[in-house]
């Protein structure tokens, strides 16, 4: 389905029935698959022959809503994983062992910041952080020989700076090294990174592509397109023989299509587990169907609400890349052409006590570790997704302690406004 369009990829992408068979994507609920011989299981050990015999490490369901987010990011092969945070460390240790090295985007998602600053390090693995904003030499004095990847966040969560995906793909490129790009909050919809040079693709599809707070989810796609035998010193995880798989070379057995997937899968997947659920599968694709039609309205909503922030004197800032004011406003269209995603970020004058007195005022907008839901949401960052972080490592990851990320769902923005107008109007 390549050649058709994301609307219909959403709808119809990754699963066609046969005659007779069901039209929704089945609940194969099942944790293990009968066979008539052990050579027959032993093929599927061997890795020689492909389909299912635990569902820890694939599952039709699953497996049917990879393929339909594959389709939709345009690359060769995808996994469902247990949640976006999953997503994140299985995306980046297929890759990168003991004693590698990441270059990371600053502006990122506070668990994923963590994940690369605290556990990763216990691990072995080092990570520089550069500003997202940092100038290509910048960026380039941030590798090392043991560099083995570059990280970033099409739209940063919670300061929604936005990447300039070709410029860390170039950089990430002549290091040799793959680009990842965490696509969580533009969607494929808005944006698709592989065609502007990024390699691997994650998500928390927990957000806008599950979309009304159902199921945790996060997936990863390979566009197959790095060379990784070209670097094989880099890679031996991929470029030199699996013991474990009696002997089998990743990206010599499966090439540039299949071998960084199925590593991920047959390998991390078989020893750390963190398996999506064929339920929260099924509940993932309903939410796929509708992407289309939803992430716009998100977007169409949060554009209206930052437009009235943006013209009230109660509001110290705005950050909305679909503002013309936003200085990230002419990569949003170069990158979104068509929107970017419904999260906006504010500070209100009074810093974070005001903050926090707008926030408990609020009676429509909920309290929330969530965002991009059906349902409009608020956080307080500092106090919460990024606590773990010092004043100094908020303000590089461009979270200042005053910021109230706001997450616009479906409803009316008029009642969205009225309700953020009736919170500014409890400040002193």
């Amino acid at each position: 389905m390549s050649e058709r369009s994301i609307e219909t990829k959403c709808v119809q992408g990754g699963y066609t029935p046969g005659n007779g068979e069901p039209r929704q994507i089945p609940i194969i609920q099942s944790t293990t698959f009968k066979y008539d011989t052990s050579e027959d299981m032993g093929k599927l050990f061997d890795l020689e022959a492909s389909g299912y015999f635990y569902s820890r490490l694939q599952n039709p369901t699953c497996d049917s809503v990879a393929a339909k987010i594959c389709e939709m990011e345009g690359g060769t092969a995808a996994m469902l994983l247990s949640s976006g945070q999953a997503a994140s460390f299985f995306a980046t240790f297929n890759i990168c062992e003991n004693g590698g090295h990441i270059v990371s985007s600053s502006a990122i998602y506070g668990g994923t910041y963590n994940l690369f600053a605290v556990t990763m390090k216990k691990m072995g693995i080092t990570c520089t952080f550069v500003d997202p904003d940092c100038t290509e030499e910048e960026l380039d004095a941030a590798f090392t020989p043991d560099t083995k990847l570059v990280f970033g966040e099409t739209i940063a969560n919670p300061a929604l700076k936005v990447l300039d995906i070709e410029k860390f793909a170039k950089a990430a490129h002549s290091h040799g090294v793959p680009l990842i790009i965490d696509n969580t909050f533009a969607t494929p919809v808005h944006c698709r990174p592989i065609e502007w040079g990024a390699d691997i693709v994650t998500h928390s599809t927990t957000k806008y592509m599950d979309g009304h707070g159902a199921a945790v989810g996060g997936c990863i796609v390979d566009s197959g397109k790095f060379d990784w035998m070209k670097y094989a010193d880099k890679y031996p995880g991929l470029c030199t023989p699996d013991d474990s798989y009696h002997g089998i070379t990743y990206a010599e057995k499966f090439g540039l299509e299949g071998a960084y997937i199925t590593k991920a899968t047959a390998q991390l997947m078989r020893d750390l587990g963190s398996t999506p659920a064929p339920q929260s599968a099924f509940i993932l694709n309903l939410g796929l169907e509708s992407l289309h039609v939803r992430i716009k309205r998100h977007y169409e909503n949060a554009l209206a609400v930052a437009r009235y922030l943006e013209n009230n004197d109660k509001i110290s800032w705005v950050s909305f890349s679909g503002l013309e004011s936003d200085k990230y406003y002419s990569l949003a269209k170069k990158y979104m052409p068509d929107g970017t995603c419904g999260v906006i970020s504010f500070g209100v004058k009074g810093g974070r006590k005001a903050a926090e007195q707008v926030m408990k005022s609020l009676k429509l907008i909920a309290i929330e570790t969530h965002v991009a839901d059906a349902r409009s949401c608020c956080l307080h960052p500092a106090n919460s997704t990024h606590r773990q972080m010092t004043e100094e490592e908020l303000i590089a990851a461009g979270i200042p302690s005053d910021l109230i990320r706001l997450s616009c769902g479906l409803e009316n923005s008029a009642d969205l406004i009225a309700d953020i107008e009736q919170a500014l109007n409890t400040i002193d």
